[in-house]
């Protein structure tokens, strides 16, 4: 039995790891004694990692896969390690590249405009739209949203008062839209779900108490299933729209900031990631000289 063998028994039968995992470390140390062209993997040194590696990145092969191979061998030098077949372990220095952030997903205006339209159907219709325009209009977290109380909202200044992460306190800015079905909700149906009771929240259910952050997503969820929206979208795809189409129309990155609540600067620079993608599409498909 070679040594990848008594390594995937090692794994199997100590560890317990699934066969899926047994199956995915089997094909990994494989490639890698293609890579060394069959090289004695006791005399492997830390040139033929990084040869390996460097092969994997040549290929384009993402972070996450090349972090998995590498994990894959740290696991199988330690053991090799543990039972004396090398005196130094070649995987001890190597590191993970750094993980590969995905882009945030967002909507496009006019789809945004498809699920304004399709939430205002039904008796909640018009809570259902103040849901959606509000997430819109201000950016803010579902957990911010569902926590909205009358005495936050400045109707005058169009601005909401909002308790974000670490109770880190700022302000919400919200148009013409939201202020009037904000106003139209409180005057009307809000009352109706309140039925007599009383309540500080602004969002209610359908019991007149507070909605939950899991029922806010089962109403995107729901008007989703009747638009053309093709992206899955979240609450949080909304904060992610609000953050792009602002940075789309101009505005500076430290204002999106402070309007996304981001202590770190560095959380709001991914949303340049997507902007600047788009603006690599469009040229792409517009300037009569980037194809031949």
């Amino acid at each position: 039995m070679d040594d990848i063998e008594k390594f995937l028994k090692y794994i199997k039968e100590e560890k317990n790891y699934s066969d899926l995992t047994i199956e995915s470390y089997k094909n990994d140390l494989e490639e890698f004694l293609v890579c060394i062209n069959a090289k004695d993997l006791s005399k492997v040194n830390r040139l033929d990692i990084k040869i390996f590696l460097k092969e994997l990145f040549d290929k384009n092969d993402s972070a996450n896969t090349v972090s998995r191979k590498i994990s894959t061998l740290k696991s199988f030098y330690k053991y090799m390690k543990i039972i004396g077949n090398i005196d130094s372990n070649p995987m001890s220095s190597i590191k993970y590249p750094k993980k590969e952030k995905p882009l945030p997903k967002f909507v496009q205006y006019n789809e945004l405009e498809e699920m304004l339209d399709i939430s205002k159907k039904g008796p909640l219709g018009l809570r259902n739209n103040l849901i959606i325009e509000l997430m819109y209009n201000t950016g803010v977290r579902v957990s911010e949203l569902v926590n909205i109380k009358l005495n936050d909202i400045d109707m005058d200044s169009k601005r909401i008062k909002i308790l974000g992460k670490g109770s880190y306190e700022r302000y919400a800015f919200f148009g013409e839209y939201a202020y009037n079905i904000i106003k139209e909700y409180i005057n009307s149906l809000r009352l109706i779900l309140l039925n007599g009771k009383t309540s500080n929240f602004l969002i209610l259910n359908k019991d007149g108490n507070q909605i939950t952050t899991r029922g806010i997503s089962k109403i995107i969820d729901n008007i989703i299933k009747e638009t053309s929206v093709k992206v899955k979208v979240s609450p949080h795809t909304l904060r992610h729209t609000f953050a792009t189409h602002l940075l789309d129309n101009g505005c500076d990155l430290r204002s999106v900031q402070e309007m996304l609540g981001h202590k770190n600067i560095n959380s709001t620079e991914v949303y340049t990631h997507v902007t600047s993608e788009r603006l690599k599409n469009v040229y792409f498909q517009s300037h009569p000289r980037s194809k031949m």
